[in-house]
């Protein structure tokens, strides 16, 4: 049974580590730089954010014979294609699948965010074709020490705090899993033994961990609420085990590092859970952090438990901690202009997340809170979000969307409200228009970025361009 452990500050080390009894790794027993060389791989999603990319790019180079097949179509690929056009073995299959591709290969390599009933993967399975993800495939080879952060919100923050508290200590960490731009396979080139690799893991992601029975040394299980419902069909249950995959295969000598309420689902649902089940006591008054909010701290409440487990001394922690600036697109401060603070929290993609950042930046209610909002729906619940609007901000400016429809109809607009908009750089104007010396203007969508974004990153790119364009 998983042992619940309350994290008191005056206990030293509650869960320590020891990194030289962790053997998660090498599930294959064999050499990373030989292994792929002939096999024939299926990917299944390329996309244009650099993880597929780089997953191609790291396989083609180990001699592997790749297919890469994506329903985008050759036109919207073209960044992409055009990064892996001296690799000549490489097959496209672009603008759709095909099953021929998924029944004679050695290995499907999937991309995050495969629809459940893909009848690609379950042809794979069908035929007993490994079916793989980059981060997961990347730990069965990898003798580095694995920290897996997980969450609804905050899980990039905390992976990001933990990484600086490494730093601190002088020990080698990367930073892997759902970083932007970023896969975590070619790390298998820079890693050695007694490094240790911090890997932000989404739920879709985790799917992979699933598949391999794996779960890193460390897990931190930052929250859970309501997300992502559209891709599983509203089933919160399917997407709680598919988070779940980060602590579930942990041996006896690992840790979990999550909030008392998930510590007590964690040890109802899986009472033969081998780790240790530990959660963290609040930072101590004192402790300043670089980062504004009551989440923020949370956060790092969680890295601090992962320096404890490692045995990482609370000065340096500390020192860590109160350093750390923050993350681009999450509360990022881009520029004060004329006495107005404009803040890109594009990366707030639920109710929740908004929620967060208006207490964050007006937690006395002032009212000074100009916030630029909406999205394309999730089917998550707003209700929340639209009682807190009118006590945090002066003035709401709505972008268009499928979301922002269903908020409009429940929202009882403000005198001063906008919206809503088809562009940002008239969400942006209408917002100035309201704004004045001493207030906040706060994107913070609380919806995702389809329709009028490439995504939630091109999001924040371009309210920050449009920011940093403003004339003094």
């Amino acid at each position: 049974m998983a042992e619940l452990a309350y994290a008191c500050a005056s206990e030293a080390h509650p869960a320590r580590v020891e990194s030289s009894n962790l053997s998660h790794g090498t599930n294959y027993m064999t050499n990373w730089k030989t292994y792929f060389k002939g096999k024939k791989i299926t990917m299944l999603g390329l996309g244009v954010l650099g993880r597929g990319v780089n997953v191609a790019k790291f396989l083609a180079e180990r001699g592997a014979i790749l297919t890469i097949t994506d329903l985008k179509s050759k036109k919207e690929l073209s960044s992409s294609l055009s990064s892996l056009k001296r690799y000549k073995n490489i097959r496209y299959v672009l603008g759709g699948h095909k099953l021929e591709d998924f029944r004679k290969c050695d290995m499907v390599i999937k991309a995050a965010g495969v629809p459940l009933d893909s009848p690609y993967i379950a042809e794979a399975r069908k035929r007993g074709i490994s079916v793989e993800m980059d981060a997961s495939l990347f730990m069965k080879f990898s003798p580095a020490t694995h920290i897996g952060v997980t969450g609804t919100r905050g899980k990039t923050t905390t992976a990001h705090l933990i990484a600086a508290i490494l730093k601190q200590a002088g020990k080698k960490a990367y930073l892997g899993g759902n970083i932007r731009g970023m896969a975590t396979l070619p790390l298998l080139k820079k890693i050695q033994k007694g490094d240790v690799v911090v890997l932000e893991l989404d739920s879709w992601q985790l799917q992979g961990f699933g598949d391999s029975n794996m779960s890193p040394h460390i897990a931190v299980f930052t929250n859970f609420m309501p997300d992502h419902l559209n891709y599983y069909k509203g089933s919160l249950k399917k997407y709680f085990a598919d988070k779940a995959n980060i602590f579930k295969y942990q041996k006896k000598s690992d840790v979990l590092i999550t909030n008392r309420e998930l510590a007590k689902r964690v040890k109802k649902e899986f009472p033969k859970l081998d780790s240790k089940v530990v959660v963290p006591q609040p930072l101590p008054k004192n402790w300043k952090l670089g980062i504004l909010g009551t989440h923020n701290r949370e956060n790092a409440e969680r890295a601090r438990g992962v320096g404890k487990a490692l045995g990482i001394s609370e000065t340096v922690v500390r020192k860590a901690l109160g350093h750390f600036k923050g993350v681009p697109g999450r509360l990022e401060l881009v520029r004060e202009v004329r006495g107005v603070k404009y803040y890109n929290d594009t990366t707030a993609t639920t109710p929740e997340a908004t929620i967060a950042a208006l207490r964050a930046l007006d937690p006395k209610g002032e009212k000074n809170i100009v916030l630029m909002c909406g999205g394309a729906d999730k089917g998550l619940d707003m209700k929340e979000l639209i009682a807190e609007m009118p006590k945090r901000s002066k003035a709401t400016v709505l972008l268009a969307g499928t979301g922002t429809d269903a908020l409009i109809r429940k929202y009882y607009l403000l005198k001063d409200d906008q919206g809503p908009y088809n562009d940002l750089r008239s969400a942006l104007q209408g917002a100035m228009s309201v704004a004045h010396s001493g207030d906040i203007v706060l994107f913070s969508p609380a919806f995702a970025s389809f329709g009028l974004f490439k995504n939630e990153y091109d999001r924040g790119n371009q309210f920050n361009a449009l920011v940093k364009s403003l004339r003094l």
